[in-house]
């Protein structure tokens, strides 16, 4: 089978029930691919199933926490039980966690690497062991522009968001002789529930959760290595490596880090 076509093909999305996983599993659903769906809330999940099921595609709800290996792995194995293989896994899960470092607590830091690192980590390890007995598959793992370039006063979430980053460049290069493809997505401020109370300036205006999930298809089928969307925040990343000040001087100019609004 092509790998550029997701008829029949099995897609673990974690992070299902809302935002970059949600759509994601469901334009995946629209090409043809079988979904598990993991995420925490069953009744959301569900949700999404029906729409997948109404598409005519096949899809199975697996209420987990990413932060817990057994429940990640025990989610797996019912895929693989189900349908014998994992082609794809979408690594969407997160948690948005901010706070100044002279405030920020390690419970703070902790929290957010339990979801936003770890909770990859988990599904990562679990599919793994399938993926190299076939010799075949996609990883793909939602980072953000933040596992780039920090931006204040999100320090546990860019500790963990630049650990990712770290782990799929690292998964990338030993995977590829096992014929496994890595991915890693940097989007900058997405339309989500997670940072619906974030108000942000028109120079880092929120994207749709679709685009990411349109850049995360368009990944599987080329098989880059990153994407960082979209354009503007990909000038703003590539200015900040090459001139760290530069970008510090934009982030206090532009306000990049917005005005949180009560909840």
């Amino acid at each position: 089978m092509s790998q550029h076509s997701f008829q029949h093909r099995v897609a673990l999305v974690t992070g299902a029930s809302s935002g970059i996983g949600r759509t994601t599993a469901l334009l995946l659903a629209r090409e043809g691919a079988r979904l598990a769906l993991v995420a925490r809330r069953e009744g959301p999940l569900r949700e999404v199933a029906r729409e997948i099921e109404g598409m005519g595609q096949e899809a199975l709800v697996l209420p987990a926490d990413v932060t817990r290996q057994e429940e990640v792995e025990r989610a797996v194995g019912e895929t693989v039980a189900r349908w014998g293989q994992v082609d794809i896994l979408a690594a969407c899960a997160g948690a948005y966690i901010r706070a100044p470092v002279l405030t920020m607590t390690v419970t703070d830091v902790e929290q957010s690497m339990a979801v936003n690192f770890y909770g990859v980590l988990h599904a990562v390890q679990a599919v793994l062991p399938h993926m190299v007995a076939r010799r075949s598959g996609h990883i793909v793992i939602i980072s953000s522009a933040n596992g780039k370039k920090g931006i204040p006063p999100d320090g546990p979430y860019v500790a963990a968001k630049f650990a990712v980053a770290g782990l799929g460049d690292i998964l990338r290069q030993e995977l590829r002789p096992y014929g496994i493809a890595v991915t890693t997505v940097f989007p900058g401020r997405v339309d989500t529930p997670m940072i619906a109370h974030i108000r942000v300036p028109w120079i880092s205006a929120k994207i749709p959760p679709e685009a990411v999930a349109r850049a995360i298809l368009r990944a599987i089928r080329r098989r880059p290595p990153e994407v960082i969307i979209p354009f503007q925040v990909r000038l703003f990343v590539y200015l900040s490596a090459l001139f760290p000040s530069l970008g510090d001087w934009f982030t206090r100019q532009f306000h990049l880090e917005g005005w949180e609004e009560d909840r």
